[in-house]
């Protein structure tokens, strides 16, 4: 059995990213510019420590048990490596439960680097972290643009996942509203039922359909392309506050969505202006119900995914 060389050290940068997109359930994700770095150590020693910054310091664990720690150690002996001890220093940008792909990064930040660590000759490259990564998180939504950035539409087929990069157009400004409260995407989809009628699904094909032309085209038919019916609508009792904003929002105007499984609420603005807008009327919204605080972001559209650097 091959042993993980100690004395190495490599940093990974994993953008956020926001799923569904509306309509797009489980196949459309979008990565944003938000990003959580992660410095990794191999140490002679068989000891396992998690120093955490940011979001979820308090909270995560720092030892084995950790999910970075855990997934590159689980990497590691699936291919049969036998493991050298880690210092791990996670500095997390990517808010928890708030439904902008933090598992998904984890995940895609620990197989990258536990790829980086292992014998050249047994790293399996870009296309199997992709496809490790689905499989560990269960769904490639939020994985694919993680691992490749930008605007990724994402599929399985015979128990293999792929995926397709599509164009965004250039004016679309994402403006996210970040609630204080988390929602956990396993309750989220335990909202939802377990069959919808034909019709629905025919009216949220459409919709979808409608949505990639909006985004790659014409920007002016994103309030249009973002209805959905298969998810949102069930999930609002879980998140009042994001489905009271998301209406307002949409009322007005603006294509707002609940990103991921939420509670986050996702705009695409067609344009700088549109978005400035947004959040005009974002924070006018929040000032009305000071029961729950938001940050209100345009963090961009991240176009590199996941890298790593070897030091």
């Amino acid at each position: 059995m091959k042993k993980i060389a100690a004395g190495q050290r490599i940093s990974v940068r994993v953008p956020a990213t926001t799923a569904n997109l509306g309509p797009g359930y489980d196949c459309l994700g979008l990565a944003l510019g938000i990003a959580d770095t992660l410095e990794v150590e191999t140490t002679a020693d068989a000891a396992v420590t998690v120093r955490v910054t940011g979001e979820g310091a308090a909270t995560l664990p720092t030892d084995a048990s950790h999910l970075i720690a855990r997934t590159i150690l689980e990497r590691w002996a699936e291919l049969s490596l036998e493991a050298s001890g880690l210092l791990i220093r996670a500095t997390n940008l990517i808010p928890h439960g708030r439904g902008m792909g933090s598992s998904a990064a984890a995940i895609v930040s620990a197989l990258m680097a536990a790829d980086a660590l292992a014998p050249e000759e047994l790293r399996c490259g870009t296309e199997g972290i992709f496809q490790a990564s689905a499989r560990w998180e269960g769904h490639p939504d939020n994985v694919a643009p993680a691992v490749y950035g930008g605007l990724t539409i994402s599929w399985e087929e015979r128990g293999v996942f792929r995926t397709a990069p599509a164009p965004i157009h250039a004016d679309i400004v994402p403006v996210i509203a970040i609630p204080e409260i988390e929602l956990s995407t396993h309750e989220a989809r335990g909202l939802l039922p377990s069959a919808v009628p034909h019709a629905v699904a025919a009216a949220n094909g459409a919709r979808a359909a409608l949505l990639m032309h909006a985004l790659a085209n014409d920007p002016a038919l994103l309030l249009d392309g973002t209805v959905d019916y298969l998810h949102q609508d069930f999930r609002a009792p879980a998140m009042a506050q994001s489905a009271a904003l998301i209406a307002a929002l949409r009322a007005a105007g603006f294509p707002a969505v609940v990103s991921g499984a939420g509670p986050t609420v996702l705009v695409l603005a067609p344009d700088a202006a549109a978005a400035a807008a947004a959040q005009v009327l974002i924070s006018a919204h929040v000032a009305a119900d000071p029961s729950v605080s938001w940050r209100v972001l345009m963090p961009g559209v991240d176009n590199a995914g996941v890298r790593v650097e070897v030091h």
